[in-house]
Formats: C-alpha cells, sequence, structure tokens
C-alpha cells in the first residue's frame, strides 16, 4: 500500500476508485465499505484509494473556536488506522491536512480540484451521511450531480449494523469510554489493540521492580483509559500476557502526555534486560481492570501495580479455562 501527504504527487495513481472518512478505527462498517470499494476498482481495472484526513477536522474546529474539549477522543493513532486500511486490501491512501484552506474549500471546487483533478476520481463510494466542503454544503446528490456531469460513478453505502446496533466510530468511542471492551471488538471485528515502537522512558518500572514498555499515543485524548488486562505481540514469537496502564502517570508525571506503559507478566529470559527497546509491538487490551488513579508516593503505587499484576493474571487464567471448556464444547 502506498501512502501520500497530500495529492501533489507525482507518485499518485493517474486514476482511482475512491472512498473519503477520517476511518477512525476502520470498524467493521469501514470494513464493509471497503469491500466493497476494492470489488468495484477491481472490476473497473483502477486502484482502490482512500482519502483521509489529520488532523481530524473536529479536532481543527475544536482548537480554532478555542474549545479542545470538543475534540473527539481518538480510537486509534494514524500508525494503526493505515495498518488497518493495508489489511483490507487498500492500494493507496492519501493523508489530507486538514487546515483552515481545506475547511474553507467550497464544495464544488472540492469536487473539481481535489476528486477530478487532484486523483482522477472515476468511481466515488461514500457513506450514508457523507458531507464536505466549506460549511459541510456539500452531500451525496451535489456528489452525484457532478458525477454525472463529470464523467465518475458516484455511489452511497447505507449504515452498517452488529445484532441490530449501527457500526460507527461513536459507538467504538463509547464502548471504549465504559470500559466495555468486548462490545469494541465485537464492533471492531478484532480486539482494540495499539501500536508502536517501544521507546525509552525514566526507567521508574524497572527501579520498583515492574519492567515496562512504553509507547506513545500520539494524540492528546484517547478513548480507552485507564489500566488493562493485555497480550502484546512482536516481542517474541509467541504473544505474551501482561498488564498496561494507558493515560498520563498522575503520580509520576503532570506533563499530561498519553503513554501506553506494558509489564509483561513473564519477562522472556533471552530478550535481556534492554531486548524491548526499538521494536514495534502491538498491544491488545482486553479487559478493563480499573480507572487510572493519583497515589500518594510510590509505595502506594507499587501496590496498587501489584495488585494490577495479580488481577490480570486472573483475568488470563480465568480467560484460558473458558477457552478450553469452549473447544471442548466444539468437540
Amino acid at each position: 500500500m502506498q501512502v501520500f501527504r497530500g495529492f501533489h504527487h507525482p507518485g499518485i495513481a493517474p486514476a482511482c476508485a475512491l472512498t473519503i472518512g477520517n476511518f477512525d478505527g476502520v470498524h467493521r462498517g469501514h470494513q464493509a465499505m471497503l469491500a466493497l470499494l476494492h470489488s468495484e476498482a477491481r472490476h473497473r481495472g483502477l486502484p482502490s484509494c482512500v482519502m483521509t484526513f489529520e488532523p481530524h477536522p473536529r479536532d481543527f474546529f475544536a482548537a480554532k473556536m478555542g474549545k479542545p474539549e470538543m475534540a473527539p477522543a481518538r480510537i486509534a493513532t494514524l500508525r494503526d488506522k493505515l495498518s488497518e486500511l493495508e489489511r483490507c486490501g487498500v492500494d493507496q491512501v492519501i493523508v489530507l491536512r486538514f487546515d483552515e484552506a481545506l475547511a474553507g474549500l467550497p464544495a464544488q471546487d472540492f469536487i473539481s480540484q481535489v476528486l477530478v483533478q487532484g486523483l482522477g476520481a472515476r468511481y466515488v463510494l461514500v457513506g450514508d451521511d457523507f458531507c464536505f466542503g466549506a460549511r459541510r454544503q456539500g452531500d451525496y446528490k451535489m456528489l452525484d450531480a457532478a458525477g454525472q456531469l463529470q464523467g465518475f460513478d458516484v455511489a452511497r453505502m447505507m449504515s452498517y449494523e452488529v445484532h441490530g446496533q449501527r457500526v460507527s466510530s461513536s459507538a467504538v468511542r463509547e464502548a471504549l469510554v465504559a470500559g466495555d471492551m468486548d462490545t469494541a471488538a465485537a464492533l471492531l471485528g478484532r480486539p482494540y489493540s495499539i501500536s508502536g515502537h517501544v521507546i525509552h522512558g525514566r526507567k521508574l518500572g524497572r527501579e520498583l521492580g515492574f519492567r515496562t514498555l512504553n509507547l506513545r499515543f500520539d494524540h492528546a485524548k484517547s478513548a480507552a483509559m485507564g489500566i488493562y488486562a493485555v497480550r502484546t505481540h512482536g516481542l517474541t514469537d509467541r504473544p505474551l500476557d501482561g498488564v498496561a496502564s494507558l493515560g498520563v502517570r498522575p503520580t509520576v508525571e503532570d506533563a499530561g502526555r498519553l503513554l501506553l506503559e506494558v509489564n509483561c507478566l513473564d519477562w522472556p529470559a533471552d530478550l535481556g534486560l534492554d531486548g524491548g527497546y526499538g521494536k514495534l509491538v502491538r498491544v491488545e487490551l482486553l479487559k478493563k481492570l480499573r480507572d487510572e488513579a493519583r497515589y500518594d508516593g510510590l509505595e502506594a503505587l507499587t501496590a496498587a501495580i501489584r495488585q494490577d499484576a495479580d488481577d490480570a493474571r486472573s483475568f488470563f487464567a480465568t480467560h484460558a479455562s473458558r477457552s478450553r471448556q469452549t473447544t471442548r464444547d466444539r468437540i
């Protein structure tokens, strides 16, 4: 999959089948849309293309109004969004910077300058609530009329439901905020996860007796916050059970930066003391144990981490027992 920042690049395909959206989380509704896009692209002999935005348009408008609290909590980092788009078979992704110029671009100019001249769209697939252009004046009806005049097909995909619930990024966020990881996984079609390179931190966890892997979450707000039982992929040839904190570490730091700190319950001896640094890992958040809290000193923090590790071990023991029972039932 090729990724481009903006559309003024010689490597971009001269024509494409296109869909447009934020795709935060790349949930099952997105996946259904991308499957249809892939089919239509192959039928037309075109590469499939996704146009997405960074920052999220709501982030931009919240900052512009001086009301950061109005920005949506993020489900996924850009890295994870791109990874999931690639898994869905997308050939090309255009990441457009959402700024003052793009926000003020009239809908008809967006069609002619971006879709037609910039990307050579021959087929455009949008969701049922799609709006675009300055003041969101563009809609499906306008896009369809423009397609008939300018030579591209337009299709609209209605909402996707799972067990009667409309799948949306908002629904995934609500599940994550509530700590309902099972519902989040059902909406996403996979366990919720965060990936990134392991970075050096203060090494405080090592001093407290709990070696941690630190991953950045490169957004101001995450939909998931708290302490979780997790499973880490990428350190060894098998996933490792652990406990993790996703938050701002109020006991030891006041910077407000989001960090995912993972403590593997059984650290592989062959990795050595520093064997995790620099590795690209993926951490599945399987069960929320509790909210993040501030403690009166490192002794209280250490006791809390020890209890979290015990709770995670209990979760995985129960989880393994249920998996064995399910296997026996199938047999």
